[in-house]
């Protein structure tokens, strides 16, 4: 299984925060937006991740995290002239996708919870995919403004539709998505739509009507959070503060997911600790280190 990190776009809800920095690289709370969604990507197993991005923005994000060989990864990058939909990002990493399954997630998409952290959750089905294609449904209250799954009485899902004028259920699709090795064929075969793009509900539906399409729901312990706009952004801020101050645990932390579920040995995560600048974010690892056994802290849910 490889990854993609989707992360182009203008950044235009954020302007004038996005005049500098690009929209990924924005803090949420103690780290970049990016880690968030790489942290997932790593939590399922996944340590062939390429990144999408704009001409101006990818040097930022190329120069921010390098070749991941520190952290036990390998990175491609890969630039988006134009973006034109979702699915279009598969199309891009044609040639890194080669005959793999690949998980898409959306570089501003934050997701916290058990399913994620837990090795009976996500990491399972990661492990386990072998066809077909995996989304997740997300109980919202404005299902107007997402791609929405419409269920039957068994729970199966029937329909998908993009930003219905009176959606069929609460149960949005979340900007994570699992697909098999035919990806880049039925992008190839999809037509642009009204607004020009690439339309990722599109790919959905095309796996639905193959009867190749699998939905898990994500639960009401789970949070799903976009940071595409100020107050969005502010509330992730607060969200990950809250959880980071109240466990001592951190959200998102690259190297300890690469320490705890062993893409680093112990040296090179000492090596790892010992060339970063002293501050908090160093003592935290640190503290790590001190544990001594790295499954003490994969069994209390790192990352």
């Amino acid at each position: 299984m490889k990854g993609i990190v989707l992360a182009g776009g203008t950044g235009s809800r954020l302007y004038p925060l996005t005049r500098i920095v690009c929209k990924q690289l924005l803090p949420v709370y103690d780290k970049p937006m990016v880690c968030y969604p790489l942290s997932i990507l790593m939590l399922g197993g996944i340590r062939e991740i390429c990144i999408i991005s704009t001409p101006k923005d990818l040097p930022l994000l190329q120069s921010f995290l390098g070749s991941g060989e520190d952290l036990g990864l390998s990175f491609t990058y890969i630039v988006q002239e134009h973006p034109e939909g979702i699915a279009q990002a598969f199309l891009l990493a044609e040639e890194f996708i080669g005959d793999d399954e690949v998980t898409l997630i959306l570089g501003d998409n934050i997701f916290y919870g058990d399913y994620f952290y837990n090795e009976e959750g996500f990491a399972r089905d990661i492990a386990g995919f072998e066809a077909g294609g995996l989304i997740f449904g997300y109980y919202v209250s404005n299902p107007e403004q997402f791609g929405v799954i419409e269920f039957d009485r068994e729970l199966r899902a029937v329909s998908i539709e993009e930003k219905p004028s009176a959606p069929k259920s609460n149960y949005a699709v979340p900007g994570l998505y699992v697909y098999d090795r035919q990806i880049v064929e039925v992008c190839k075969n999809l037509q642009p739509s009204g607004r020009g793009e690439l339309e990722i509900t599109d790919v959905n539906r095309t796996y639905l009507e193959r009867g190749d399409l699998r939905v898990t729901r994500l639960g009401r312990g789970i949070a799903w959070l976009d940071t595409g706009t100020p107050s969005s952004l502010q509330e992730a801020n607060a969200f990950i503060e809250a959880i980071e101050k109240r466990q001592g645990q951190k959200i998102g932390c690259l190297e300890e997911i690469a320490y705890t579920h062993g893409f680093v040995d112990r040296s090179r995560f000492e090596r790892l600790v010992q060339g970063l600048p002293q501050c908090d974010y160093r003592g935290y690892l640190e503290r790590l280190l001190r544990q001594g056994e790295t499954g003490e802290a994969a069994n209390r849910g790192a990352g």
